[in-house]
């Protein structure tokens, strides 16, 4: 941990936080009430930033930490701003991507401990999905009053950990009574439907009503049955209570940083939680706010679901950006994968924002890669700016961040447009992402896939947004189809009803919700030395 770092309560202070706002935890970390966002003397003022990026490489392009520095860079210039950051998952952590709080000086500290455990948020997610899950097991186990059909309960357990091994499973194997012998699964934490409900919920009140919708399965008439049958939604709120207030903490350089809730952006919807941006909006002139993965996923997705469903309207795009993944994305040919940027920066023009495309500069680019870069940003009509935040901090970002600047104020009115209209059938919305988002020419719905499109449509939930969970790697569902792929076509092999969270899921390709450890994972580098720190994150 670093020496440099503010008490919490100096953070608290820049951002003019009474002390009845907020509830330190240990040195560096706090808890921020929910009244705050009924409180007039906060009233929303501030414009939010999307931080969103072209299709990466195994190893990331610095999306978080181009965040952090354009935060800090922010911050150089006068500006009053935050950053609303997701909490990192520990399947990355102990996986192949490692920490998710930034790297070198632009990083959001207690780096360490926010990576692990940090206030026990992802905990209490993981808690409250696993105790609806024994009360779903403990239903069938006493009787069954509900008439659960145990062969279409759809509610797996979770974990925080890539675990393969648990994707599918048997439980109460042996054993004689009603759902025993009965085949589940685990997902992850960030692709539980309990993370992407804390994610989306507005306050206490919205967060118990989603609760109560979760559609755990169907009972023998066919019928969804949901978490208030079971009446589930009280324990659960019980466990999520402290986990649903925003955790406040700094930057490198001591810049104010929200970190809560952590969806995945390739399987979930991929970004910090609506109550830490509200929050934000109300402390701060300007809210970095980072969207999971490329353009293509964390972007959509915050515009198709996360904007409708807050009403936080983004105020300008920053699209990072690498000389390896361009490179990556032509199969180690620059030019050929820099179709690739020109299609997620005509995107989020098509969505209707400004523009900024952040070049992050890695030691070994060579600077004819680099102008080529910008160079192709400007032929495509975006301002481009390159990022020294690992190496610089703040100071690396500040060219980045009077871009980002001068974007916001040329355009100060934007209307941001989704790509499908909510009255749209399930297909049809799927249908449009698809073509004008990743270029396909057209999609596929297995058969299993169209039967429950059906059954959700019946039910009454075709009005909700889609969140199609597909890899990372491409705009296809295919990760080695890469570029700007045309003339291909979209497979849709599965779908999920998320009543709670207010979207359904559609499973593209060969889409896991539960991912794997590598061969030589993360963890064997991690450790604890003799004085305590833990080292290798």
């Amino acid at each position: 941990m670093p020496d440099n770092l503010l008490p919490i309560d100096s953070i608290a202070r820049k951002l003019n936080l009474p002390e009845d706002a907020y509830e330190p935890l240990g040195r560096h970390g706090a808890k921020v009430k929910l009244d705050l966002l009924a409180n007039p003397a906060f009233p929303r003022r501030g414009k939010l930033i999307l931080v969103t990026a072209t299709s990466p490489t195994t190893s990331g392009e610095g999306k978080t930490v181009t965040s952090i520095g354009l935060t800090q860079g922010l911050e150089r210039i006068g500006k009053k701003v935050l950053i609303t950051s997701r909490e990192p998952s520990l399947g990355p952590v102990f996986g192949m991507k490692g920490g998710a709080a930034g790297g070198g000086r632009s990083q959001i500290e207690p780096s360490q401990k926010i990576n692990l455990h940090f206030h026990g948020d992802l905990h209490a997610i993981t808690s409250a999905h696993n105790l609806l899950a024994a009360l779903i097991d403990a239903h069938l186990f006493h009787g069954n009053d509900l008439g659960l059909d145990p062969e279409r309960i759809t509610w797996p357990r979770a974990m925080d950990m890539n675990d393969r091994a648990l994707r599918r499973i048997v439980i109460s194997a042996g054993g004689k009574r009603e759902g025993a012998n009965r085949s589940t699964g685990f997902v992850i934490t960030a692709a539980s439907e309990v993370m992407a409900i804390m994610a989306l919920a507005q306050n206490r009140d919205d967060l118990r009503q989603r609760l109560d919708r979760i559609v755990i399965g169907q009972n023998k008439s066919g019928e969804p049955v949901t978490a208030a049958a079971l009446d589930a939604t009280g324990a659960m709120m019980a466990l999520l209570a402290d986990a649903l207030l925003p955790n406040l903490v700094q930057t490198t350089e001591g810049t104010p940083a929200f970190v809560h809730c952590g969806p995945f952006g390739n399987i979930a919807h991929g970004t910090s939680s609506v109550v830490s941006q509200q929050m934000a909006l109300r402390l701060a002139d300007y809210v970095v706010n980072e969207a999971g993965f490329a353009a293509d996923l964390g972007a959509e997705k915050y515009i198709d679901i996360v904007m409708r469903s807050s009403g936080i309207a983004p105020s300008a795009a920053v699209v990072v950006t690498t000389v390896q993944s361009m490179r990556n994305q032509g199969e180690g040919d620059l030019e050929r994968g820099l179709p690739n940027l020109a299609r997620h920066i005509q995107n989020m023009r098509n969505f209707g924002l400004p523009i900024v495309v952040a070049i992050n500069r890695f030691p070994s680019d060579t600077d004819t890669d680099l102008e080529r870069l910008a160079e192709f940003a400007q032929q495509h009509g975006a301002e481009s700016a390159y990022s020294e935040a690992f190496t610089r901090g703040g100071e690396g970002a500040v060219a980045l961040a009077e871009k980002v600047v001068a974007a916001l104020e040329k355009h100060p009115n934007v209307t941001v447009t989704p790509a499908y209209a909510l009255e749209d059938s399930l297909e049809e919305k799927v249908r449009k992402v698809a073509a004008q988002i990743y270029g396909a020419d057209g999609v596929e719905f297995s058969e299993a896939a169209q039967a429950k499109l059906k059954q959700f449509t019946a039910w009454g939930y075709a009005d909700l947004p889609v969140c199609i969970a597909k890899t990372q790697y491409s705009f296809s569902d295919n990760p080695k189809l890469l570029g700007a792929p045309t003339g291909w076509t979209l497979h849709i092999t599965d779908a999920a009803l998320s009543a709670g969270a207010g979207f359904v899921v559609m499973i593209a390709g060969n889409m896991m919700l539960m991912p794997g450890l590598p061969k030589v994972s993360r963890a064997a580098e991690i450790d604890v030395n003799a004085e305590g720190v833990i080292t290798g994150i």
